[in-house]
């Protein structure tokens, strides 16, 4: 072993030790260009396939593939010959992740001669390494898909002549690198190949860390009337890969995943349409139970990216805005099934009127697409024509012919009021109760005003200042008119048994 000025510096020793195994593996699949089928799902995983020309010699061969994502499911791998799939049989499949970083090299050094040398001092300990290292997994190097891992000299235990040292500090220096390390996660696999010759092999397996989102622009008119809209694919890459030239699918709904699932290939769809809008980027397609879209170009999908790519543009989509108080949603009670009514609450301190806008996605409307869940950002021209932003709501994965209510803030001028003004024990299981809600309107215009209450028990409106709906068996909606500059008021009596 060689030390002195022959000592190998370890960090300088790991780039170099990177670049000669990169190009150490045998039958090393080339992939042609577009050979990237990248399938994207809103759930933070995707599938990745490669189509890779791999050269094969009768008999067994031995095929490395080593630039596989690191957040790799191992389990779910799949390998298929193109060219000849009854002349390939599989003996083994290997997932190597033994990676070349200062702990793992050091790790493997247990037993063999270092050497520690100050920065400073140039004080230098050398000996024999007589434990595996530690690193602290909460500094930057321990981060997930980050760098490498960086070991700590201190905490280093090394047999000298005059006895074991502990705590050193200092510049760690090997003789040689230990054998077994890879400079980044890759596959292998032993085959049996009954025809020589090159191979089209279709590689395929899921990871984590892909993920993609919808995001939408809306533009309100003047007029709150309308509103044009803009949406974006927003890509996520941190699965420790980047995909050059790939052909891009996303998957919008909500798959079920289970442990140590099996990838499953992606079988055809019917139905083709294209997105609205100028030409579009991405064509939608009903597939299984959800729906697929498909970016009509090659793209480049960078590990540490993130990405958007226009989905959808059109204008003049017809919406409401609607006014909603519902006094008492910040309640407990009405969401228990076991709840009685009592004596224990009189007034609500709730006093805001939230604004909606509600879109009905539908042709006729001017839209009628299947929209991806997302977050929809609302804006709204100003008298000097500028553009503000006037609140955001999420959405769910939203079919064709649904309607969308975007939840986007409260109105500042409209406040609503709650209380019980009469309580009445009629026996120890019937309670009568009287309401009032008062809604106030400090606006120059007239507004209409939605106000929902909640209702449990086997109940019944005695008597009600205005027509009341129930869209389910515990809701009232009572929709309201309420003057510019004035006041409406809405009671009414429920009787209650349980």
């Amino acid at each position: 072993m060689l030390f002195g000025s022959d000592r190998l510096r370890l960090l300088a020793v790991l780039s170099v030790a990177a670049a000669l195994l990169s190009a150490s593996c045998a039958f090393c699949a080339e992939e042609p260009p577009g050979g990237v089928q990248l399938t994207i799902y809103n759930q933070d995983f995707g599938l990745v396939k490669h189509l890779r020309a791999v050269p094969l010699s009768a008999g067994r061969n031995t095929v490395v593939i080593d630039d596989v994502a690191a957040l790799i499911q191992p389990e779910t791998v799949h390998f298929v010959s193109l060219t000849a799939p009854d002349a390939v049989r599989i003996l083994e499949q290997n997932y190597q992740y033994d990676l070349l970083d200062p702990v793992a090299v050091l790790n493997k050094s247990v037993g063999k001669r270092v050497v520690v040398r100050h920065p400073e001092s140039g004080e230098v300990v050398e000996g024999t390494l007589l434990n595996p290292v530690t690193w602290d997994p909460s500094g930057p190097a321990g981060q997930a898909g980050g760098a490498s891992r960086a070991a700590s000299p201190a905490s280093l235990v090394i047999q000298t002549p005059k006895g074991p040292v502990l705590n050193t500090a200092g510049q760690i220096e090997l003789a040689e690198l230990p054998e077994g390390l890879i400079s980044k996660p890759r596959l292998l696999w032993l085959l049996e190949s009954g025809r020589a010759g090159t191979h089209q092999m279709e590689i395929s397996y899921l990871t984590r860390g892909l993920n993609w989102s919808a995001d939408y622009v809306a533009a309100v008119s003047a007029d709150d009337s309308s509103l044009d809209l803009q949406g974006w694919v927003t890509l996520t890459n941190n699965s420790g890969a980047s995909y050059r030239n790939a052909t891009l699918q996303l998957v919008a709904g909500d798959v079920r995943r289970v442990a140590a699932e099996k990838g499953r290939g992606i079988p055809e769809a019917m139905d083709m349409v294209r997105m609205a809008g100028a030409a579009p980027q991405f064509q939608e397609e009903q597939f299984f139970d959800y729906h697929l879209y498909t970016l009509q170009r090659p793209t480049d999908v960078l590990d540490r990216e993130t990405k958007q790519v226009s989905l959808l543009e059109t204008a003049g989509v017809k919406v409401a805005k609607k006014y909603y108080y519902d006094g008492a949603r910040n309640q407990w009670w009405w969401r228990s099934p076991g709840w009685r009514p009592g004596e224990q609450y009189d007034t609500s301190d709730y006093r805001k009127v939230n604004v909606t806008i509600e879109i009905k996605n539908s042709k006729e409307a001017g839209l009628g697409l299947p929209l991806p869940k997302g977050v929809v950002r609302v804006y709204k021209k100003d008298s000097r024509g500028n553009q503000q932003f006037v609140g955001e709501d999420s959405i769910d994965h939203t079919p064709v012919d649904e309607t969308i209510r975007l939840y986007v803030g409260d109105a500042f001028d409209i406040v609503g009021e709650r209380k019980r003004v009469k309580f009445s024990r009629i026996s120890d299981r019937v309670v009568e109760e009287t309401f009032e809600v008062s809604l106030r309107n400090h606006q120059e215009k007239a507004v209409q005003v939605t106000v929902v209450e909640h209702v449990s028990g086997d109940w019944e409106v005695l008597e009600s200042s205005h027509k009341w709906t129930n869209p389910d068996a515990r809701t009232l909606n009572i929709v309201v008119d309420v003057p510019a500059k004035g006041e409406t008021k809405v009671t009414y009596r429920v009787r209650t048994r349980w």
